[in-house]
């Protein structure tokens, strides 16, 4: 008689002469752990999540170093540089909200003497900018025709507090002599490089000051170097200076 040993067929059949099934536990890696891929994918997203995280606490440190910063410069002011601050927000905050966008404040900077380029301009308000309170709300105007909601571009504002501060910090940062320099650009009507008698009556004029001509050229004469009857942009400087 035939032993099952020597039936191809019933060997099949009854699984023998079949390669001993692995243990429960090699099972279970088997299926939890195709390929040996999803602990590296795990640890690669801890360590992205964990380099966020890392990324928005040094930025959060930066914002409060620079807040810090800024408070400690707005104490440092003069009466005198705080007003020109107030002044030049509310001259170009137009409708008088407490807010100004891209365009006013590029003027507004200009007008206090920084003349920032475009990008340093979208920093400043990417950093330090709010949404509108239209955008805070989700509202949008929806296109023609279409029966979807609308989400505009994000329009970005710096409030008053916010321009005050970040103003301050970049007055008290200011080299005196660029300081100087600026003043003398506006006693030099047309940018000649050297403040004249007409110049001064036309500063005496704005301010009120009821100075006669012949006393606006006694301080031209007190402090013209090289005899021009005019004060260059160098004199005007040690003028300043002392």
């Amino acid at each position: 008689m035939a032993t099952s040993s020597n039936n191809p067929a019933l060997n099949s059949r009854y699984g023998l002469g079949r390669p001993a099934p692995q243990n429960p536990q090699q099972q279970q890696s088997t299926f939890a752990n195709p390929a040996g891929s999803f602990p590296h994918t795990t640890k690669n997203a801890q360590r992205l999540e964990s380099e966020r995280l890392e990324r928005e606490r040094k930025a959060r440190e930066e914002r409060e170093r620079m807040d810090a910063a800024a408070q400690n410069s707005l104490a440092e002011l003069s009466e005198e540089q705080r007003e020109e601050i107030i002044e030049a927000f509310n001259l170009f905050d137009l409708d008088k909200d407490g807010y100004i966008d891209y365009h006013e404040l590029k003027v507004a900077m200009k007008a206090l003497g920084f003349d920032l380029p475009k990008t340093e301009i979208l920093g400043v308000l990417q950093t330090h900018g709010v949404k509108t309170q239209q955008q805070q709300q989700g509202k949008g105007k929806a296109p023609a025709g279409s029966g979807a909601q609308y989400q505009s571009p994000p329009r970005l504002l710096l409030s008053f507090p916010t321009f005050q501060t970040l103003m301050a910090q970049k007055i008290s940062t200011r080299d005196p002599v660029e300081e100087i320099i600026r003043a003398f650009r506006l006693f030099d009507e047309g940018g000649k490089g050297r403040i004249t008698l007409q110049d001064l009556e036309r500063v005496a004029k704005e301010l009120g000051e009821g100075l006669q001509s012949d006393e606006l050229m006694a301080m031209i004469e007190e402090f013209d170097m090289d005899g021009d009857n005019a004060i260059s942009e160098e004199e005007f400087i040690q003028i300043c200076q002392g």
